[in-house]
């Protein structure tokens, strides 16, 4: 189903379950917001959907946020965006009416492959999920401490010694590695593999380069499936070894989860937290080469990362593909949304929206409400690695700026491709 072109665009949420504090009569009042005229060819040619560029985006995600929130596009086969804070957590928190079996991220994969627990729905959903944050409890994520810290000081050498280079592509690509590879228990061997490969893979998802995909893919499945039979062999410790506790579990029937789909969620768990890092790390440079007081900031009083970490997990978050689909025909702002058509979950923007971050572009040191934000997602579906994501970063960000007097940018940056958002290259000078 698609909207008409303009009656999505300007009705609001009045009788609908996501109109509580998204009523345009709430938002503040801009002339050029008002009189932005949202017709179909606009909306597809709009940089919030085609362009790359992180503030080309935000600044449409502003227009849109305002006079269209509810928005239909016909790129990548069609699907729905959404901008508005409340809108996004209602949805993200409604698992039963936002179902993710479906699709959930935009593109999808290529070759139409479902891996828990991302793309699956309660209860088939939950063991996955229950069996992953088994491992990443607080004392297991705090012994991981030292030995991160340690990869980041090595990672980072060669850099120091060339007074420089690509923070993205040549430390937080191989730090993000390493990371999957500690808390995974993987062989040593295995992390400059992981960090090759998932690139690769990335790359060509974003490409929508089916084979390549498939290649890479193959090669993480492989990575899987050779950690199963080790724990099959040698088992361990639930509480500290994801693919023992994914053995340990048991499905909604009793029976111990299938191979498939114990292989799929290794394979998810590979993936995902190779993405971000790199993104958040890319964006996080490039804001603090551009303001130098805060960068220094934070090198003279590391006590400051965390709070400051959450901030940037505000400002950068690094996904606008995930999405949903209803179960049931559902209402948003005047526009039925039918099964089957994705909702993108724009975490980015619901974390610019002014109706609940002040000064929702500019960082604000310990913002008074800086729990509310959704980088890390919501419900059911919220990020299972977000306790190790926030430790790697704080990491990686107090051995950067505990190594070096000052960084800043020294070259052309890079944006990701959709589902992503963010720099993928960053290239850096130390002094």
């Amino acid at each position: 189903m698609q909207p008409t072109t303009d009656e999505a665009a300007t009705t609001t949420a009045s009788g609908s379950p996501f109109a509580s504090q998204t009523d345009a009569s709430s938002r503040p009042s801009e002339q050029h917001h008002a009189e932005t005229r949202f017709t179909q060819e606009r909306i597809d040619s709009s940089a919030a959907i085609i362009s790359d560029n992180v503030a080309e985006i935000h600044s449409e995600y502003d227009l849109f946020r305002q006079s269209c929130p509810i928005a239909y596009t016909t790129q990548y086969s069609g699907y729905y965006l959404l901008t508005r804070y409340h809108d996004i957590k209602a949805a993200a928190l409604d698992s039963t009416t936002f179902i993710s079996s479906v699709r959930a991220v935009i593109p999808s994969d290529p070759r139409g492959l479902r891996r828990p627990p991302l793309n699956f729905d309660a209860p088939a959903h939950t063991p996955y999920r229950t069996a992953l944050d088994r491992t990443l409890k607080p004392a297991r994520v705090k012994r991981l401490a030292a030995p991160l810290e340690r990869h980041a000081e090595v990672l980072l050498a060669p850099l120091l010694t060339a007074k420089g280079g690509n923070i993205c592509t040549e430390f937080a690509t191989d730090f993000a590695a390493w990371v999957e590879t500690e808390w995974l228990n993987l062989e040593p061997e295995t992390a400059p593999k992981l960090a090759r490969t998932a690139s690769a893979w990335v790359d060509a998802w974003r490409r929508m380069d089916g084979e390549k995909t498939t290649f890479y893919s193959t090669a993480l499945y492989d990575i899987s499936r050779s950690v199963l039979d080790d724990r099959r062999r040698s088992p361990r410790d639930p509480e500290e070894d994801p693919a023992s506790s994914l053995l340990s579990e048991r499905g909604p029937d009793g029976e111990p989860l299938e191979e498939m789909h114990l292989v799929g969620c290794i394979r998810q768990s590979l993936v995902v937290g190779m993405v971000a890092p790199p993104l958040m790390l890319g964006g996080i440079c490039n804001y603090l080469s551009e303001h130098q007081d805060l960068q220094q900031q934070l090198r003279d009083d590391p006590s400051l990362i965390p709070a400051a970490m959450e901030e940037f997990v505000r400002l950068f978050s690094p996904y606008r593909g995930f999405a949903r689909t209803v179960s049931k025909d559902v209402v948003i702002h005047g526009q039925t949304i039918k099964p089957g058509i994705p909702i993108s979950m724009t975490y980015s923007a619901a974390n610019r929206d002014p109706v609940v971050f002040d000064d929702p572009h500019t960082f604000i040191l310990n913002r008074p409400n800086i729990s509310m934000h959704v980088g890390f997602g919501r419900g059911r579906h919220r990020c299972v690695g977000q306790p190790l994501a926030r430790l790697a970063l704080q990491t990686a960000l107090t051995v950067l700026l505990r190594r070096t007097k000052k960084f800043k940018v020294n070259g052309e940056l890079q944006f990701a491709r959709m589902p992503e958002m963010g720099i993928i290259s960053c290239p850096l000078v130390f002094t």
